[in-house]
């Protein structure tokens, strides 16, 4: 498990990426710990592949890498808990998972 501390401002985005694996069943959820209120977190779209300057989408089966939007909003320190896990089996413990400590000043 990774673990990354980043700053930010109020208002100010932090762009993190995580590789899918949708195709295996495996979605990526989060968790906001401590000052929860002090950051938001949103997924991006998936981003399409360019191939000769049209957009397509992923390969089946390609993983997928997926972006996520952490904003700061007000000052605190937040802990945000990224598991991937497959919703059918909650029992299973998660096949990844990435901590990100937020710091907003």
């Amino acid at each position: 498990m990774e673990v990354r501390e980043v700053a930010l401002a109020p208002g100010e985005p932090y762009e993190l990426r995580l590789t899918g694996r949708g195709a295996r069943g495996y979605v990526w959820t989060w968790r906001v710990t401590g000052d929860a209120d002090a950051v938001t977190v949103s997924e991006a779209p998936p981003a399409a592949v360019e191939r000769q300057g049209e957009p397509e989408p992923p390969l089946p089966g390609a993983t997928v890498e997926r972006v996520y939007v952490v904003r700061g909003r007000v000052a605190g320190r937040a802990r945000i808990r990224f598991a991937q896990v497959r919703p059918p089996y909650p029992e299973e413990a998660a096949y990844d998972e990435f901590v990100l400590d937020v710091v907003v000043g």
